[in-house]
């Protein structure tokens, strides 16, 4: 079994079982990885550091698309994360990125993005108008009005806020 083979995946665990479903897969053999957090808490007479999964619910595993299932049935593990119908495989310099990043930083705050601004390129992750870069024109709370050029008209796409990504303001529609 060669490490060429094996491939990085993210796990939708019970809540606050990161820890546990952490722990459980590296006893029974593979490789995982829970991102934690050091955070400052304060108690009544004091502060204390404590670390807190930085993924809510998520925890990564590393291992071959054979022990896939496997890995389903291990306690606490609700799912796969799914991409395009399939376990979604993690680059491995996303992890190492990720592993250099809490190293260097504490107190992380994972944001998600609820809202758009006029003018905020787009590129859509999903669906039927996938790889598509837009123009959001509009932000209506779950539906953005994209303009996209290469068509020649305004698309009103409704559009899951999560299945849109930024991209840098150096990329052009055209990229």
């Amino acid at each position: 079994m060669t490490s060429d083979n094996m491939h990085w995946y993210a796990v939708y665990t019970k809540p606050r079982w990161e820890k546990k479903v952490f722990e459980l897969m590296r006893h029974k053999g593979f490789e995982s990885y829970c991102p934690l957090n050091k955070v400052k808490k304060k108690w009544s007479d004091r502060f204390k550091t404590v670390e807190e999964p930085l993924f809510k619910s998520y925890v990564f595993v590393r291992v071959l698309e054979a022990d896939l299932p496997k890995v389903r049935f291990v306690d606490g593990i609700v799912n796969f994360v799914y991409w395009l119908g399939k376990p979604a495989r993690i680059p491995d310099s996303d992890i190492i990125n990720l592993k250099m990043f809490l190293n260097e930083y504490s107190d992380i705050k994972v944001e998600t993005r609820d809202s758009f601004e006029p003018g905020d390129l787009i590129r859509i992750k999903s669906g039927l108008l996938m790889h598509q870069k837009g123009r959001v024109v509009e932000d209506r709370n779950k539906s953005i009005i994209l303009e996209i050029k290469s068509l020649g008209f305004y698309l009103v796409a409704t559009v899951n806020k999560d299945q849109v990504e930024i991209l840098p303001k150096n990329e052009s529609l055209h990229d």
